[in-house]
């Protein structure tokens, strides 16, 4: 595989190690904490929404119990973290203790904050928005709000299971006892509150940029590298395949654009040659020269 651009490298504004990085991290997840909180208690608390997580379980145990949320996730945060230390090993790290600590503090600082709206859809779409930010944040950050995300990553290393179907069988979890602590319809404003969560969450981590990458198949693979590099002003990787039919073997042309350029992209290719075979598709993100710097 051959590699071509035509831009120079460049290094992230922040170094992955160092002090800064460590401020950075310790910003993030503060301040991700502080959001959450807001969140929480804005929004989630006094519609009753228990959306799944630590804070969710506080919220049935507020309503069912009348305990201080801040503290309930203390009591859960606590001894979950010292089982994520025992069995995850040290390296599960100093940030994920910093979140567990401090986000119940901020709960309990800003719980009497006045409340902007009493309406359970109101709430569960607001209080996903600010605790979607505030956990993206966190992530940037490096770090966790602990709960059970802690409870999830041990599962997975004594089952197996995949990390991702660990967090859902917790929020389930929890969105059942909603059902039977609070009623149905607050489950399902708790399962709104979810998704606009996990959303929020993709956008402060992938951001807004929609980037394509194309495939390029051509018998003028030369011509088309030439007018990408020059006129598009992209680098390219050239892929080394072969024909599933003839055996032959190919070059294919993967170029990352931004949405923006798809068209003047096409248009290149096929002024070169009209026969030539492209697949364009979407990007998640892309990390480098040329587009989103690592922070």
């Amino acid at each position: 595989m051959t590699e071509l651009s035509s831009k120079r490298k460049s290094k992230g504004w922040i170094p992955m190690n160092g002090p800064a990085r460590h401020i950075f991290d310790t910003l993030c997840i503060v301040i991700g904490s502080f959001i959450i909180a807001v969140g929480f208690n804005l929004f989630f608390l006094p519609n009753g929404i228990a959306s799944g997580g630590v804070s969710g379980l506080s919220v049935l145990a507020e309503v069912w119990l009348g305990w201080e949320p801040a503290f309930t996730q203390w009591a859960f945060n606590i001894p979950l973290f010292g089982l994520g230390f025992i069995i995850l090993g040290r390296n599960y790290g100093i940030r994920s203790l910093l979140g567990s600590v401090i986000l119940p503090l901020f709960v309990w600082m800003s719980k009497d904050w006045p409340i902007p709206t009493a309406n359970p859809l109101l709430g569960s779409i607001y209080g996903g928005i600010f605790v979607g930010l505030g956990i993206g944040l966190v992530f940037r950050g490096r770090g966790s709000t602990g709960g059970l995300t802690i409870l999830a990553q041990v599962i997975q290393k004594i089952s197996g299971l995949s990390f991702s179907l660990c967090v859902v069988l917790m929020d389930a979890t929890v969105i059942i006892l909603a059902a039977f602590v609070l009623s149905m319809e607050q489950a399902l404003y708790a399962l709104v509150g979810l998704y606009v969560t996990g959303k929020v969450i993709d956008v402060v981590e992938l951001g807004f940029n929609y980037t394509k990458v194309a495939y390029i198949i051509s018998d003028y693979t030369e011509e088309i590298t030439k007018a990408i590099l020059l006129d598009l002003d992209r680098g390219l990787t050239k892929l080394n395949a072969q024909g599933g039919f003839t055996g032959d073997d190919r070059t294919v042309l993967m170029v990352v654009v931004g949405q923006s350029e798809v068209t003047r992209l096409k248009t290149l290719v096929q002024t070169v040659d009209r026969d030539a075979f492209v697949i364009i598709t979407n990007a998640h993100e892309v990390l480098g020269e040329g587009f989103t710097r690592q922070v």
